[in-house]
This record gives structure tokens, C-alpha cells and sequence, in this order.
């Protein structure tokens, strides 16, 4: 009985379904392990995101404010007076200071609105501007602040 030899070539070159199985198995389990880590990799960015914008983002565009309007805006006008003039000293103002959507504050990586206080408690001199963080609760140990 003779054999081709260009078959037997073939047969030798060629991957069994047990190893493909074994690679696909492989790459399923990276996979895996990728989207398990996956919140840790970028909830690490997401509190970055949020800490460059409560300390120094807002920085210029309040400072701006300030040197127009005389003052910080107040609790109540709260970060929308960047946006909006407000109902006192709106011929001063010289907005908007701040780049928005149609108007709309930017949100913080959560989904929730970037909190706001003038006179800061934590910092008395100036104002306060905080995200309630990852569990969108003010005054928790997750908040991240400008102080």
C-alpha cells in the first residue's frame, strides 16, 4: 500500500479540533479576566477625570468670573452663573466662561452634577467644588474635591 507523502505533509501541518478548542479556551479566559479588571482600570481614569476637573478645570473659567463680577458666584447661582448671567450685576458679566452643550453644565464620570459652595467650607477663603463620586452621595468618603 502506498502512501502520498503531499498528504501526509498536510495532515502534520494542519491544527486538530483539540487545539483549536484549547486556543479559543485561551482566549476566552483573557477575555474574561480583561472585563472582570475592566472597572478597575477605568474607574481609576474616571476619578482622575474628575479630580483634574474639581481642581483645576474650573479654576480659570471661576477666576474669570471673579475679576468680571467682583466675587465668586454665590451657593445659589451656583456653577451656572459660568453659563447664564445672573439676575444681580448681569451688565458686568462678560460670559459664558465656561464651554458647554447647549447650555448644560458638564456632568462628573457618574452621571450627576458637579456640586458647588461659596464660601467654601473646606476652603474658607475661596469655594468649594466637589463630586459626590461613584456613589453619587454628597458627604461620603468617595467625594472628591478641590481641597
Amino acid at each position: 500500500m502506498l502512501r502520498n507523502p503531499e498528504n501526509q505533509r498536510a495532515r502534520r501541518a494542519a491544527f486538530t479540533l483539540f487545539e483549536i478548542l484549547i486556543v479559543v479556551a485561551l482566549i476566552a479566559l483573557l477575555a474574561g479576566v480583561a472585563v472582570v479588571n475592566a472597572d478597575k482600570i477605568f474607574g481609576q481614569n474616571q476619578e482622575q477625570v474628575a479630580k483634574i476637573f474639581v481642581k483645576q478645570s474650573l479654576e480659570v473659567p471661576l477666576t474669570s468670573f471673579k475679576i468680571a463680577m467682583g466675587g465668586y458666584p454665590t451657593t445659589e447661582e451656583g456653577l451656572q452663573a459660568l453659563v447664564t448671567a445672573p439676575s444681580t450685576n448681569a451688565d458686568r458679566w462678560r460670559g459664558p466662561y465656561i464651554k458647554t452643550d447647549g447650555g448644560k453644565l458638564p456632568i462628573d464620570p457618574w452621571g450627576s452634577p458637579y456640586l458647588y459652595r461659596y464660601p467654601g467650607t473646606h476652603n474658607t477663603d475661596r469655594y468649594d467644588v466637589w463630586s459626590a463620586g461613584p456613589d453619587r452621595k454628597d458627604g461620603t468618603a468617595d467625594d472628591i474635591g478641590n481641597w
